[in-house]
């Protein structure tokens, strides 16, 4: 089984930019869907990207879109979430998820692996 673990968080003010890391071993990434979710306090965990083990799908939800960016360096074996002009309601632990299948899809539970988490933190 692949064992994740994100990087890359702080404390950043509005419109900053952050790069997520989510460095894979055990296994290669490229064998996994991987996704990238959030989870605020007091709220559910929720969808922010996808993409597929070829890397030539990705999937992003609405209240990122145009302004994350979800890739992966196959040599690094590591998958990366570029979030650029950062809103405070961005703020929350970002997690990284794999899914050992060829769909790419939204929903949490259909994630197998799973990393610790990064807080990101967006001050206005």
């Amino acid at each position: 089984q692949v064992q994740l673990v994100e990087s890359g968080g702080g404390l950043v003010q509005a419109g900053d930019s952050l790069r997520l890391s989510c460095a894979a071993s055990g296994r290669t990434l490229s064998r996994y869907v991987v996704g990238w979710f959030r989870q605020a306090p007091g709220k559910e965990r929720e969808f922010v990207a996808a993409i597929s083990r070829s890397g030539g799908t990705t999937h992003y939800a609405d209240s990122i879109k145009g302004r994350f960016t979800i890739s992966g360096d196959n040599a690094k074996n590591i998958m990366y979430l570029q979030m650029n002009s950062l809103k405070p309601e961005d703020t929350a632990v970002y997690y990284c998820a794999a899914r050992d299948s060829m769909l790419v899809v939204t929903r949490s539970r259909e994630y197998d692996y799973w990393g610790q988490g990064t807080q990101v933190t967006v001050s206005s």
